[in-house]
């Protein structure tokens, strides 16, 4: 499945929570939970357990923003470490180069994000990297390149750092808000959506 690029909001409706690496907009209209009555007298859909497994699972792929094929090889690669699956896949997600990225405030979406790694405004310990799915590492420095530094949209995405929080496992320089570096692996507490791992793990372990 390609990566989606229909509506958005519609997408957060559909699944009952905000997904903020999809998009900073909110609904008009508070989601219903699937299953959740609609109205006085309507019927209630029960959702199967595969059915809430795949509603976990495209949680995840709609919040970071990957396809399935991408994000059945997270899967595959947390699943062949040692530790809890599901944390190890969160972990891997959390540590992509567009996701820390927007993380850090540098783009106010993961897609806006993407944009700025894939037209060559970041960097990594100082070197260029236009792959939005670059694992960054405990240790390794992220930054915005001058050209990058300058846009609007970057700016007006850092004024707003202040009302988010950006995650334990990254650091910002107190000299240069556009610098940050990596200080330990993401936690399972910083992952900025609700979502059960545990299901998203049985969702592709039932599927082989």
């Amino acid at each position: 499945m390609a990566r989606y690029r229909g509506g958005r909001l519609k997408v957060i409706r559909r699944l009952g929570t905000p997904l903020p690496g999809l998009t900073a907009k909110v609904p008009r209209r508070e989601a219903a939970p699937t299953g959740a009555a609609r109205g006085r007298g309507a019927r209630t859909k029960k959702i199967s357990d595969f059915g809430l497994q795949l509603l976990e699972k495209q949680k995840v792929r709609f919040h970071y923003g990957v396809s399935e094929t991408q994000l059945r090889r997270y899967f595959q690669a947390a699943a062949a470490k040692p530790g809890v699956t599901g944390e190890l896949l969160l972990a891997s997600l959390e540590r992509r180069l567009d996701n820390t990225v927007f993380r850090l405030s540098f783009a106010p979406t993961m897609p806006a994000a993407r944009q700025l790694v894939s037209h060559g405004h970041v960097a990594v310990d100082g070197r260029r990297v236009t792959i939005p799915s670059f694992s960054v590492h405990p240790g390794q420095t992220v930054s915005l390149r001058p050209d990058g530094r300058e846009m609007a949209v970057v700016r007006q995405s850092i004024e707003g750092r202040r009302s988010r929080r950006v995650p334990s496992h990254l650091e910002v320089a107190p000299d240069d808000p556009f610098t940050a570096r990596l200080v330990s692996e993401p936690q399972r507490e910083d992952v900025p959506i609700v979502v059960d791992d545990a299901a998203v793990v049985a969702y592709y372990s039932r599927r082989g």
